[in-house]
C-alpha cells in the first residue's frame, strides 16, 4: 500500500509540469473560486475591476476579445447572470441563452466572420471548461479543423 502511494505522488510530480503549461493548476483555482461562491475572472471582468477589450455591452451580456486568441478572430460572450456551466442552466434561461447566441452571431458579423467561424460552449472538467461562468466562444478568421480535440 506505501510502494502504490508512493508510486502516486511520483506520477503526481512528474505530469506537474504537464498540467502547468494546459493550465489544470488555474482551472483548478477558477473551480475552488466558483464552488465557494468567490468571483470568477469574469465576475471581475463585469465590475470593471479587470479590463476587458468589449466588442459588445447590453443588460443582458457583454461579448469581449479572448485574452489568449486560439484564432485570428476569438472572442467571448458571457451572460450578465452567473449561471456556472450549461449543465445548470434552467428552462426558466432559455432567452438569455438564445440570447447569447444571437449575440455571437451579430459580432460574429461586426468582426467581418463571413465566411464562417465556429461557437462552442465548454462545460465540465471533461468539456475542458476553464472558468465557472458559462460563456460562449466564438473563433474565426482560419479555417477550422475536424474533430476539434
Amino acid at each position: 500500500m506505501i510502494v502504490k502511494c508512493l508510486l502516486g505522488t511520483v506520477k503526481m510530480i512528474r505530469t506537474l509540469p504537464q498540467q502547468l503549461s494546459q493550465g489544470s493548476v488555474r482551472m483548478m483555482s477558477e473551480v475552488t473560486a466558483a464552488n465557494a461562491g468567490r468571483p470568477t475572472i469574469f465576475d471581475k471582468i463585469l465590475d470593471g475591476s479587470i479590463p476587458a477589450q468589449f466588442l459588445h455591452q447590453d443588460d443582458k451580456c457583454v461579448a469581449f476579445k479572448d485574452v489568449s486568441p486560439q484564432a485570428p478572430v476569438h472572442f467571448l460572450v458571457i451572460p450578465r447572470k452567473r449561471i456556472p456551466m450549461i449543465e445548470e442552466a434552467e428552462n426558466a434561461d432559455s432567452d438569455l441563452l438564445g440570447h447569447l447566441l444571437l449575440t455571437a452571431r451579430a459580432v460574429a458579423k461586426e468582426q467581418g466572420l463571413s465566411n464562417g467561424y465556429r461557437v462552442v460552449i465548454n462545460n465540465g472538467v471533461e468539456g475542458a471548461q476553464s472558468v465557472y461562468h458559462l460563456h460562449v466562444h466564438v473563433l474565426g478568421g482560419r479555417q477550422m479543423d475536424w474533430p476539434p480535440g
